[in-house]
């Protein structure tokens, strides 16, 4: 597994889930929910540090 892998891991699960390919439609769903889930992430982060 490379870092790639691991870093689209995420997208990667969900498109399973809902059996889509990762790869078809250029990887935007997948693009999609790593969006989400790293937004969510570096939120919760920055409000750590910062609060």
């Amino acid at each position: 597994m490379s870092l790639s892998d691991a870093i689209l891991w995420p997208g990667t699960k969900v498109c399973e889930r809902l059996g889509i390919d990762p790869k078809a439609d250029a990887g935007l769903i997948r693009w999609l929910v790593n969006t989400l889930v790293y937004l969510v992430l570096s939120l919760i982060f920055v409000w750590i540090i910062v609060v």
